[in-house]
């Protein structure tokens, strides 16, 4: 049954980035919420709080690195320890790329962001050490592709016009939103990874998991290089 499920879940992890091409865009930003953010004039906290929440649950490319990250952690220190260093990055660049004006091509940020998945499956799967000899800095790492995943959404905001009215206060508070998110999104992940633990087999079906996790990240990577060349 276990083995089932999950050979369920991770085919529909891949179909669905084949498939719904919206899905490696996660960084974009709905017409509606476009429309609210650029005709927005002046502090509007509680709103812009939940378009971080809705951005950061509805981000697959966010979600699937850090199935990856926390995949093999057991320990809640360690989680929180990964996870803040994640954090860190995503907010530093988010914040820098929005008020310090910081742009880059958002395709190859976003292929950058799909390259960090297939980064952790590849590590998860002990490839690093097998095929190259090393273990690589997972820490510092995870840091450094946080600030890519925070600078491919700053992308996406610098592409709407923002009002300079009430700026730093909606921009921090959709980043808080973001966070919020982040948690909850984490916190599904945990329960189901938790639960699959529990059941037995994890450790067996581990390998094939982060074949599925690298495969998609692979998928998001050619979707973004696509969208580069295409313009």
């Amino acid at each position: 049954m276990i083995k089932r499920s999950f050979l369920l879940g991770a085919i529909a992890v891949l179909m669905a980035s084949i498939l719904w091409p919206t899905i490696a865009t996660a960084h974009n930003v709905s017409k509606r919420d476009a429309s609210f953010v650029q005709s927005n004039r002046g502090a509007a906290i509680g709103p812009f709080f939940y378009l971080g929440a809705k951005h950061m649950v509805t981000g697959y490319d966010h979600i699937l690195f850090l199935v990856g990250v926390i995949f093999f952690l057991y320990r809640l220190k360690d989680i929180v320890q990964y996870v803040s260093l994640f954090t860190l990055g995503h907010s530093t660049t988010l914040l820098l790329g929005v008020f310090g004006h910081v742009r880059a091509n958002p395709y190859l940020i976003d292929a950058i962001i799909a390259l960090s998945v297939v980064y952790k499956a590849f590590d998860n799967m002990g490839g690093f050490q097998r095929f190259l000899g090393f273990e690589p800095n997972t820490k510092l790492a995870v840091l450094i592709f946080g600030l890519f995943h925070g600078f491919g959404l700053a992308t996406k905001l610098q592409e709407l016009t923002l009002s300079q009215t009430g700026l730093v206060t909606n921009i921090i508070s959709f980043n808080v939103g973001v966070e919020i998110g982040q948690v909850m999104a984490l916190s599904a992940v945990l329960i189901g990874l938790s639960y699959w633990r529990m059941q037995g087999g994890f450790l067996k079906h581990a390998f094939a998991t982060n074949t599925a996790l690298m495969t998609g990240g692979f998928i998001l990577l050619s979707y973004q290089l696509a969208g580069y060349l295409a313009q």
